[in-house]
């Protein structure tokens, strides 16, 4: 048989390899539909939709200078910002990906294994840092860490700020671009499940908080989760970069589940007290009340089943990296003895021989006796 020639055609038009090479540009010219709608007075209307954040509510304050303040409440015109979002997420990912991991990637030549894991941590991080941060912010302006009775005084807290609405729209988009990209980024079998089920995670928690106007609680916790988050990825990177490097690891470790219990502690106290003895109790939907024993109970429980699946990763993770670590040292300790005999058989010399073919002291003084 001949050998086949290297071809550099690109693959079919629509063909599965097509669009995932070209997966950024395909969904830069679908969000770019939706901006070129709002220079049209016919279709800014529908554009506006995903484009803006929607159900805004002007309220005047009340003092010497009567003032306009914008809150934004929650509704179903929301999936489609939430969408828009998300194809925004896809678009930002692939130039993290293009113009950053994949020039780190080549430089240091990473074995399949960690060039996956390597480029799961950069993304993560990336995302994590910038959610943390803005999140603090928010917590700061809203003045929610200076005076926690506010996480559940006033509930149901319907109204929510600019920043706030906006910061779980795009939490929601960024989860859910997650989806698509395990195709794009051809995700092996084997892993696609434990992808699956902490994006759910992500999605389920977030969605029932935005929709139940937990927001508030959800807004510490998910800070919370992201800085520790954060720490782990970036002492995985740091290890990838140099395989001596693990005291981000241990840190970690105590951070996280200190993490959890914080989120445990936070969570009983807002909704298993703060919410159970609040006035304003009942079932309201049109006033987006919640405040029932059954969605406390299971708000409770979801969190708390959570937290114990989290803590049951971890201490299986835990026990791997000892497991490994324990048989690195043995494979070690078993290398010495060996090094060191090698080096004295070659300073007496194998079978009375020296390296340059003479015999060595010790076979002499045999031979002459």
């Amino acid at each position: 048989m001949g050998i086949r020639k290297k071809t550099t055609k690109t693959p079919p038009v629509l063909s599965h390899e097509f669009v995932i090479q070209n997966h950024a540009d395909i969904v830069s010219c679908v969000a770019m539909v939706f901006l070129l709608g709002l220079m049209f007075e016919v279709t800014s209307k529908f554009a506006v939709l995903f484009i803006t954040v929607q159900y805004n509510v002007t309220i005047s304050t009340n003092g010497p200078e009567e003032t306009a303040v914008n809150h934004f409440h929650h509704g179903i015109k929301d999936l489609a910002t939430t969408f828009f979002y998300m194809l925004v997420a896809i678009i930002m990912h692939a130039i993290i990906q293009e113009y950053v991991l994949d020039k780190i990637n080549r430089k240091k030549h990473f074995s399949k294994t960690k060039h996956s894991k390597f480029n799961e941590s950069g993304q993560l991080s990336a995302f994590y840092l910038f959610s943390s941060g803005w999140g603090t912010s928010i917590l700061l302006s809203e003045n929610l860490l200076s005076n926690p009775v506010s996480l559940w005084e006033g509930y149901p807290h319907t109204l929510m700020p600019f920043q706030m609405k906006f910061y779980f729209i795009c939490q929601l988009g960024y989860w859910l671009h997650a989806l698509p990209e395990l195709y794009f980024q051809k995700t092996k079998k084997e892993d696609i499940p434990r992808q699956l089920v902490y994006i759910f995670l992500y999605l389920v928690h977030i969605a029932g908080a935005y929709i139940l106007n937990l927001n508030r609680l959800a807004l510490v916790l998910l800070v919370l989760h992201y800085v520790i988050e954060l720490l782990f990825h970036v002492s995985r990177l740091v290890y990838f970069s140099n395989e001596n490097r693990q005291s981000g690891f241990t840190l970690w470790a105590v951070l996280f589940v200190l993490c959890r219990l914080l989120t445990l502690s936070l969570s009983v106290l807002t909704v298993g007290f703060g919410l159970a003895t609040s006035e304003n109790q009942g079932f309201d939907l049109s006033a987006g009340n919640f405040n029932i024993i059954f969605v406390r109970i299971t708000v409770l429980a979801a969190i708390c089943l959570t937290q114990a699946f989290m803590m049951w990763k971890f201490i299986n993770f835990q026990l791997r990296r000892w497991r490994e670590h324990g048989q690195t040292q043995s494979l070690k300790k078993k290398q010495v003895p060996a090094k060191s005999k090698s080096k004295k058989d070659k300073a007496n010399g194998v079978n009375g021989v020296n390296s340059n073919g003479a015999d060595s002291p010790r076979a002499r003084k045999e031979k002459s006796s």
